[in-house]
């Protein structure tokens, strides 16, 4: 099969043949017709983590056309149109049987613990592959998994309620759109800051109560904008560069809930800033089974509608390199041509 592979030692990633992934019985093949990018394709690249083997294939979003299930799958069959869910886990422990599978002792992500999405076929487990509603097309469908479920994690781990203040750092990119959308979807009273107008812009068209410029004094002018009382709950991926505003954007008794780092992974903390203020700092990774559900749900009946910008399967190493740059609003989803 055609795929996007990563070797030991190269500085990046290169289109080559690789042989189809082995189907397990409990396991289904899907040929995918699109593939998200997401800042884990240029982590691994990186070495941050290293995958588990090589060569390695990235991409933990995708939908596609099952093509075979193994002897133990009973709910799909091939021709089945499907969405893939990157989270993975045994299916058999305490935390899975409690349906919380990000506290798995094995949870691995597609794409980054196992092959991954960019490519002609990916084997996933078949409880991995959910079926693609029919008015979903295929782009929308293979754009959301990982940020939006991410997001609706994230919202649920933070308490947003309708009525939450709810601070986004760093919109524009596909996690922090999408923390918004879903934010604005449960009802909460929505600001967002980015360092580009456009994408400030964009957040106002779609209801951020104010906006703010992600590298000036932002938790002053939130606290300004709220009247003094600052917001409920703040979500920040960047990390280093946007910790401590956020931190101070909070209200007494906020949240701030993290899930990235790409900033920079350590942070300064003033102890008394969380205790005199009665602070909770809360960390998110991933989803279960319960917020892909969710979050296909949020997008199906177009509540969330997440941003795409389509790009040929062929052009991966240009569309890292936009995605890197930071130059668009939402996802950057790879196409393949249809049959």
């Amino acid at each position: 099969m055609r795929a996007w592979v990563l070797e030991e030692g190269a500085d990046g990633y290169r289109l080559g043949d690789l042989p189809a992934p082995t189907v397990g019985p409990w396991d289904v093949q899907v040929a995918l017709r699109t593939s998200a990018l997401n800042h884990l394709d240029l982590w691994v690249a990186k070495g941050m983590p290293k995958p588990p083997a090589y060569p390695h294939v990235p991409g933990a979003d995708g939908a596609g056309v099952v093509v075979d299930v193994g002897q133990a799958v009973e709910d799909l069959s091939p021709g089945t149109e499907v969405i893939i869910d990157p989270s993975t886990s045994c299916g058999r422990c305490q935390a899975c049987l409690a349906g919380d599978i990000p506290y798995c002792p094995s949870f691995a992500v597609i794409g980054e613990h196992r092959w991954g999405t960019h490519a002609e076929l990916v084997v996933v487990p078949g409880t991995n592959a959910i079926r693609k509603p029919e008015e979903l097309s295929w782009e929308q469908a293979g754009s959301f998994g990982l940020v939006v479920s991410s997001a609706v994690r994230m919202a649920r781990r933070g308490r947003i309620a309708p009525g939450s203040r709810a601070l986004i750092v760093g919109v524009g990119g596909g996690s922090a759109s999408a923390a918004f959308l879903v934010a604005r979807a449960l009802g909460a009273q929505t600001y967002a800051t980015s360092r580009d107008e456009t994408t400030r812009a964009w957040a106002i068209e779609h209801g951020a109560s104010a906006v703010f410029d992600s590298a000036g004094s932002y938790d002053e002018d939130v606290r300004a904008a709220t009247g003094g009382r600052g917001v409920d709950v703040v979500i920040d991926n960047v990390g280093t560069a946007t910790f401590d505003r956020s931190l101070q954007a909070l209200a007494k008794g906020g949240r701030l809930v993290t899930n990235g780092s790409t900033s920079g992974r350590s942070v300064d903390l003033t102890l008394p800033t969380l205790f005199w203020r009665q602070l909770e700092v809360i960390g998110a990774s991933m989803n279960d089974r319960a917020d892909f559900a969710e979050a296909l749900r949020l997008v199906a009946t177009g509540r969330v509608e997440v941003p795409v910008v389509a790009i040929p399967f062929d052009d991966y190493p240009g569309a890292l390199e936009r995605l890197s740059g930071g130059n668009q609003i939402g996802k950057l989803i790879l196409v393949r041509k249809g049959p």
